[in-house]
This record gives structure tokens, C-alpha cells and sequence, in this order.
């Protein structure tokens, strides 16, 4: 969106990054491997997953990996706005989308948006094992399969449904405990590593989980 006043430069008012953080570009991927931003820092949005187009405004499955700045907790800014000073603590180092964009004129960004998007492939395939595990996770919590169970809701397949949807959602939380437990991952990186949690991403196909023990339960709008 456009300031109601025209300007040719930023004035630092920090719109930009109260909407979140940028996703990153493969011109962007020392900013990761030299530690310059670190992993703790980062969430992908995985193929397939319903995400929210911020450049056409709509929603729609992203056809392959978002790697982004997480924001705030509890609130939409990039982690390293800096309220106050109205500043950014990664300014020299900031990723190719914050360079590109200019809320006077988006022509840049809006070229750079869907090109050349870095994947977690691109900076993990060479680590045997992690990789494997990754790999592991896309296949068995494919968004995919999530769309093909939840219309089987409605239809005659509905408990194989629910007994598939159960299984994923006990994978997927098992494999982020382990991975911190067992593997000696970083709790912190799992967004990354992995995604957001089912139990948050099917709400975005109308599904509602509640956890109780090792129990999920599932709802969904329609029934």
C-alpha cells in the first residue's frame, strides 16, 4: 500500500517492516551460511502450504519453499525492527527484498517476489542425515495429501481420514521433540527446519485440533 503523501525516498516510519519479515533469494543465502543471520531467526513456509500473497494479496499454495524473518512474538514486525529507533538491526546486511522495496514505487519488488527463491534444499542437502529427516517430514506432512483428506471429510472415507490426519499430526510433533531431544537440534530452529506446526497450518483448511496429552482431535466447520 502507498502513503497518502507523495515521497521519493523512506522516511523510516517502519510500515514496511510492521508487515513482516522479507522472504529470502538465492543472492541472499551467505546472509545464512556466514551466520550473519542465524537459522533461530528464520521459518519456512513449506511447499504446498496456504500462505498469503503479500505483493497480489491473496492467499495461495506456494509452489515450492518461503524462507522468512520470523516477527515478533505477538506482534506482525520483523524480528530485528527496532520499534523505538524506528531502525533495523541488520540494516547493512538486510536481505534483497528490504533492498528492493520502495512503498513509492514497488516495481522492484514485485520483480524480485517470486524469483529465485532459496529453499532449505539449497542449504541443507549437503548435510547427511538433517537432510534425510527433512525430506522425511515434506513427504509424510505433504500439503498435498493434508487438501485430498480434508474434502475425504465429507465424503464415505471420512474415518480413513481422520485416522491419516492423526497419524501426520503425531509425526509432525513427534519429529520436532526428537529432533531437539535425541538429535540435539536447537528447539529454536524446528520453524525452520521443518515448518509451522500442523496444528496450526490445517486451520488454514478449516480444520480445528485440540491437543490433550497425546490425544488430537480433530473438527472441521462442516461436518
Amino acid at each position: 500500500m502507498k502513503p497518502d503523501f507523495l515521497i521519493s525516498e523512506c522516511i523510516r516510519c517502519g510500515t514496511c517492516c510492521k508487515k513482516g519479515g522479507p522472504a529470502f533469494h538465492s543472492q541472499d543465502k551467505y546472509l545464512i551460511e556466514k551466520g550473519i543471520i542465524l537459522l533461530k531467526y528464520l521459518y519456512t513456509i513449506r511447499k504446498g502450504e496456504p500462505a498469503c500473497d503479500n505483493v497480489k494479496g491473496n492467499i495461495f499454495l506456494v509452489p515450492s519453499d518461503i524462507i522468512k524473518i520470523k516477527s515478533r512474538k505477538n506482534f506482525r514486525a520483523c524480528i530485528f525492527f527496532k520499534e523505538k529507533e524506528r531502525g533495523c538491526e541488520i540494516y547493512e546486511n538486510r536481505p534483497a527484498e528490504c533492498r528492493a522495496l520502495k512503498c513509492w514505487d514497488t516495481q522492484d519488488i514485485e520483480e524480485l517476489y517470486e524469483q529465485n527463491r532459496l529453499t532449505r534444499k539449497d542449504l541443507l542437502s549437503g548435510i547427511e542425515g538433517l537432510w534425510d529427516l527433512i525430506e522425511t517430514h515434506q513427504m509424510r506432512c505433504d500439503y498435498e495429501t493434508i487438501g485430498y483428506l480434508v474434502k475425504n471429510l465429507n465424503e464415505e472415507k471420512k474415518e480413513e481420514a481422520l485416522e491419516e490426519l492423526t497419524d501426520m499430526l503425531h509425526y509432525d510433533s513427534r519429529i520436532r521433540s526428537l529432533s531437539a531431544e535425541k538429535g540435539g537440534i536447537d528447539a529454536e530452529i524446528t520453524l525452520f527446519l521443518f515448518g509451522h506446526p500442523l496444528t496450526q497450518t490445517l486451520r488454514r483448511f478449516g480444520i480445528s485440533v485440540e491437543n490433550q496429552g497425546n490425544t488430537f482431535n480433530i473438527t472441521l466447520s462442516n461436518i
